[in-house]
């Protein structure tokens, strides 16, 4: 695993965004680690969040593309920071965009924030954690209304690895379901393997009842591909 990924989670952890424990999701699952983005709150944390989110788009999608397009609300931050890491690492000067909720009519008019979008240009979309798809079925609509765009992918901090709808993972459903690649900083099976082999901060994270509490809840709601 690349040493980019495994910084990330360590940072999550720093960042109280992973934790384990007892949890319900917003689908009613009774789950034993919760990831929350919100909890990116600082300057500091935002530039290191950008820059994972930089090097993971780099290895999937290269820099041969033109937008970074973050869905409100989370994406606007994402966007900004990562096009700001983008720029820093790799001296390539990607524009962002983010949808409004409510359209203005004056002053900067339209549907978007940031940078315009138009024919020819090459998209790739940045999100926080993917669980059903939603948004990306309200965001690649106002993609397509902007002239003639090829969307190359999706970014997510963590796949959960988590049967969407039907047996295949949220990801591997929105590739199936739109025809673009999709990736992410890291995969829970990547955070886990992690843990239960390093110590963070003299600490183990994940010991054997835990991972056992893991194991049971990916066979129950684990995707199958």
């Amino acid at each position: 695993m690349e040493i980019y990924k495994e910084e990330f989670i360590e940072f999550m952890l720093d960042s109280e965004v992973l934790k384990f424990g007892d949890f319900v999701t917003k689908s009613g699952r009774n789950t034993p680690f919760f990831v929350n983005t919100g909890f990116y709150r600082t300057g500091a944390q935002l530039k290191r969040l950008g820059e994972y989110y930089a090097r993971a788009i780099h290895d999937s999608f290269g820099d041969d593309f033109d937008v970074l397009f973050g869905p409100a609300y989370k994406g606007i931050p994402l966007s900004t920071a990562t096009v700001i890491a983008f720029s820093e690492l790799y001296g390539r000067e990607i524009r962002y965009a983010s949808n409004r909720k409510e359209i203005k009519d004056h002053g900067d008019k339209g549907a978007l924030l940031g940078g315009p979008i138009g024919d020819g240009d090459r998209i790739v979309i940045i999100e926080d954690v993917t669980t059903a798809g939603t948004s990306i079925r309200e965001t690649v609509p106002i993609l397509k209304e902007q002239g003639d765009v090829k969307i190359l992918g999706l970014c997510v901090s963590v796949d959960r690895e988590e049967r969407g709808s039907g047996e295949k993972s949220a990801l591997s459903e929105i590739e199936d379901n739109f025809g673009f690649k999709t990736t992410a900083i890291v995969k829970m099976s990547e955070v886990t393997e992690y843990l239960m082999s390093h110590e963070v901060k003299g600490r183990k994270v994940i010991d054997d009842g835990l991972k056992r509490s893991i194991d049971e809840y990916y066979e129950k709601y684990g995707a199958k591909a």
